[in-house]
């Protein structure tokens, strides 16, 4: 058996990033490995400057996330001042146009465990996700939270058997713990921690926590 924090996040608008370039920024279907490791930073103070902190995070945890309630995407539409011209080079000019996308009334659970080697025990993070250092926002400064972070702490034999545990939504679950029956995928999230904006690729396996694909609507 092994121990879960089982997180829940919920709001009226999030964001989650996926490849994009200067003008659309669009909303991956659920919250990656980054976004996560970002979130559970923010509750435990750990300083963008802290690379060694941010190694210790990202080394001690892995996840699996269950999209709850999809939403709906909207697109919001930015002018922004000094961005890079053309998309492209690092020469600034006066303003550019972008369009950002968020879901709306969305709603995931997430699952976190602690890899064989953890810096960073789970204990921690729960305390720090009750209790956090910085305020935690869904994707962006202007995704606020409906409801706290923290749902529990259980014991599970695996991370799909303890999401089974949390509500009886049938919802698609995207994990990095194989399972039987899951289809493998990759994704462009893992930050390079010692690159900042550089991401590396991680394999991902969906189901449901009925073993069966999900598509979504």
């Amino acid at each position: 058996m092994r121990e879960h924090l089982i997180l829940k996040l919920q709001g009226p608008m999030q964001a989650w990033g996926r490849e994009s370039f200067e003008g659309l920024r669009p909303s991956e279907l659920f919250p990656g490995r980054s976004a996560l490791l970002g979130l559970l930073g923010a509750c435990l103070g750990v300083e963008r400057t802290d690379q060694d902190r941010q190694q210790a995070l990202a080394g001690s945890v892995s996840f699996a996330v269950r999209v709850d309630k999809q939403g709906q995407k909207m697109t919001d539409y930015h002018t922004v001042k000094n961005a890079r011209e053309d998309y492209r080079g690092l020469k600034s000019h006066d303003t550019i146009q972008t369009w950002r996308e968020y879901w709306q009334d969305a709603c995931y659970t997430v699952a976190v465990w602690n890899n064989a080697e953890a810096v960073v025990v789970l204990s921690e993070i729960a305390q720090a996700v009750k209790q956090p250092i910085y305020t935690p926002v869904l994707g962006r400064r202007s995704c606020p939270l409906a409801r706290p972070l923290f749902e529990t702490v259980l014991f599970a034999e695996s991370a799909l058997s303890a999401l089974v545990q949390i509500g009886s939504n049938q919802g698609a679950i995207y994990s990095e713990e194989d399972s039987a029956g899951a289809i493998p995928m990759k994704k462009r999230d893992v930050p390079i921690i010692h690159q900042p904006r550089q991401f590396a690729s991680r394999m991902l396996f969906m189901t449901t926590s009925t073993g069966e694909l999900y598509v979504p609507e």
